[in-house]
């Protein structure tokens, strides 16, 4: 027996793989193309016939794979669900909430335990500190496949028993960072167009870190308290500033995609009476069709 199987060989599973023989674990590892297992087996791996046999290997089965539907057909594949009895299944796979609890129920009716996680790193920090994987289900199958799992992530923590919470966060936090990214993109353009170096762009955003992460407290907090109305800026205020967005992107003849959705989706708020409202407020037309 191997102390853990790995299904699914992609950048991040693979280093997922690594990170387990690295902390001294025996592996099994089973990928659709075997090829992605060369270099994981020169390093102590074995390599399984098929998922079945990878599933049989170990107590403890990770899946990373694309989404919840190849894990679907991946466990679907013969002797693969006879094989889930008594097995841990810790899927790391990307999807939303109402498929971890499908998943969950499957492998329950089989006989295996499940637990849900996100990961929150980049596949290169896997096995280090800076790496990040939330994990939630019951509590008890979590303290057992803990001594396992901490070879992944300096920061591993579970964050609940209901099985949906840490991809609810992972989708939540993948709405931040959406914006995050197409926000410093488009802010690039605009620097480009004026012949401003964009790492200095990227030093000055990354010097305003505090403030930034202070709003996002702030933010937070206003939210879950619904006390809008003595704002450190209105949605006025900053629907203003961003329609301006607009006039800057036919000035410099850049895309305006970006900006017309940003000003349009605080415009809604404005028209629907939020204006002078904390600039959160903006959730009012988020969290509604």
């Amino acid at each position: 027996m191997s102390d853990v199987a790995v299904i699914g060989l992609g950048e991040m599973g693979a280093a997922l793989a690594n990170a387990f023989i690295t902390a001294g674990h025996e592996v099994t590892v089973w990928n659709r193309s075997p090829q992605k297992a060369v270099s994981l087996r020169k390093r102590g791996a074995q390599l399984a016939a098929d998922v079945a046999d990878a599933i049989s290997a170990a107590p403890i089965v990770v899946i990373c794979v694309s989404d919840y539907a190849v894990t679907s057909s991946i466990l679907a594949s013969a002797g693969a669900e006879e094989a889930l009895r008594g097995r841990l299944v810790v899927q790391l796979s990307s999807g939303i909430p109402k498929q971890a609890r499908t998943l969950a129920e499957h492998v329950h009716r089989a006989g295996g335990t499940y637990l849900d996680g996100a990961i929150a790193a980049w596949p290169r920090q896997i096995g280090t500190a800076e790496a990040a994987i939330f994990i939630s289900g019951p509590q008890d199958q979590f303290d057992a496949a803990k001594p396992i799992l901490a070879a992944l992530a300096g920061g591993l923590t579970h964050i609940g028993t209901d099985i949906a919470i840490a991809l609810a966060l992972f989708n939540a936090a993948l709405s931040y960072f959406a914006g995050h990214w197409i926000g410093f993109s488009y802010g690039a353009a605009i620097c480009q167009a004026e012949g401003l170096p964009v790492d200095a762009f990227g030093d000055m955003l990354a010097g305003l870190s505090p403030s930034l992460a202070t709003d996002l407290q702030h933010m937070g907090r206003v939210i879950t308290s619904g006390s809008y109305a003595t704002p450190e800026t209105t949605l006025v205020t900053a629907g203003t500033d961003i329609g301006r967005l607009v006039e800057l992107a036919d000035d410099l003849k850049i895309g305006n995609a970006w900006p017309i959705f940003a000003g349009s989706t605080f415009q809604q708020a404005i028209r629907a009476g939020f204006g002078t409202e904390e600039h959160c407020a903006i959730i009012k037309v988020l969290s509604h069709r």
